[in-house]
């Protein structure tokens, strides 16, 4: 027996019955789903700091996105925010390294 305790894809258990397996799970409420979507996103995060690839990325964007749903924002919603702080505080294009203040 191989425990995960972690959130998974939608199609997980499908593929683990199709390879010969018996998955037990169970569907989480609302708040149990927004913590297991944090965990998963810092997760996804870790992975992509080790292996630093396009795979990795994308699974940090499809957390990012169901966060987005489960909070009911939009992604324009986000977009506007985003600009808004871009246009007040910058970007990162620049590379800056803030060292100190005196």
């Amino acid at each position: 027996m191989k425990v995960y305790n972690k959130l998974v894809r939608d199609k997980i258990p499908e593929i683990m019955i199709n390879g010969g397996s018996k998955p037990v799970i169970h569907i989480l409420n609302d708040e149990e789903y927004l913590t297991e979507l944090h965990k998963k996103l810092l997760e996804e995060v870790n992975e992509y700091l080790l292996d630093n690839n396009i795979e990795e990325l994308a699974d940090i964007m499809e957390v990012f996105y169901a966060i987005l749903r489960a909070k009911h924002i939009d992604v324009e919603e986000l977009e506007k925010v985003r600009l808004s702080k871009a246009n007040k505080r910058g970007v990162f294009d620049e590379k800056i390294f803030l060292e100190y203040e005196e």
